[in-house]
């Protein structure tokens, strides 16, 4: 795929990801600015900790972006940073770009813990729990002490991470499976199957920026 085949409009988010001085990867989030087809891409210049964040010019990046249902990724180098009049990143213009396309059941690995209430229950009560696996239409969740049967609906709490901004998600959800986490293990985890069912659109909205962001994170490590 060619970058103007996207047609991206000014404003349109990307993620950066680069290497620090101890070759750690880090990632930025920007903005596109504009571009000349087959000479370079121009980006407003991320922010970390409120300071412009300088790049040096030769320095290898490789940009992540969401286009429709799936992802694009392509390599480019810093040609050059200025700072008058304004702040502008300039990037090379790449030959192609990556397309990896998203299904809705697409599955992540994480770790994170999180708050189960079961609404079909007359109780209040919180039970922790961890997300192993998350997608856009639901998880798996496992806990040291059972929060549920299969058809309860619950209530799941936790916080999510979207371009260095930390948010808390709740969402409804149905049990839809039970089971032991790992019958290996003597910690005896069990492990629910839960179908998202949340009605409101901003909160469904940033589980899928979550989600396509763990995603894209798993392919700029891989790529």
């Amino acid at each position: 795929m060619k970058f103007e085949d996207m047609k991206l409009i000014y404003g349109y988010p990307l993620q950066l990801q680069a290497s620090n001085s101890a070759g750690q990867p880090e990632r930025f989030s920007c903005r596109l600015i504009g571009c000349l087809p087959g000479r370079s891409i121009l980006l407003s210049v991320p922010k970390l900790a409120g300071k412009l964040v300088r790049f040096r010019t030769g320095q290898k990046l490789v940009a992540r972006l969401m286009v429709d249902n799936g992802i694009g990724i392509f390599a480019s180098t810093v040609e050059i940073q200025t700072a008058d009049p304004y702040p502008i990143l300039h990037i090379s213009y790449p030959d192609n770009v990556s397309f990896k396309g998203i299904r809705g059941a697409t599955r992540v690995a994480i770790d994170e813990p999180v708050q189960i209430v079961n609404l079909s229950l007359i109780s209040d009560q919180q039970i922790s729990g961890n997300v192993v696996d998350v997608s856009v239409t639901g998880a798996r969740i496992e806990a040291a002490s059972a929060f549920g049967e299969i058809g309860h609906k619950i209530q799941v709490t936790m916080k999510v991470a979207v371009a260095n901004i930390i948010r808390d998600l709740t969402l409804e959800g149905i049990i839809r499976s039970r089971g032991e986490a790992d019958p290996q293990n003597v910690s005896n985890s069990i492990a629910y199957g839960v179908e998202f069912i949340e009605p409101e659109e901003d909160k469904r909205l940033l589980l899928y920026a979550y989600v396509y962001a763990q995603i894209g994170s798993e392919e700029i490590i891989g790529s």
